[in-house]
């Protein structure tokens, strides 16, 4: 019997796609899931050293963030 992946919360579904990695039904609804423009952070490829440092300090908190 196929669990239900609409009733899964995100960690659950999670947890359930690394011990079945196997099942593509649900690392789709995994992926369906997913929102990337609302986490996205855009930036244009920066042209100097300059703008790749004030890039790196726009990051930096978010880099810190995700690794929490």
């Amino acid at each position: 019997m196929k669990p239900n992946y609409d009733a899964m919360t995100r960690a659950e579904l999670r947890a359930y796609i690394l011990q079945h990695r196997d099942d593509v039904e649900a690392i789709e609804t995994f992926f369906a899931r997913r929102s990337p423009d609302s986490e996205a952070v855009i930036f244009p490829p920066a042209k100097t050293e300059a703008e790749w440092q004030q890039q790196m300090e726009t990051l930096r908190p978010i880099f810190e963030h995700k690794q929490d």
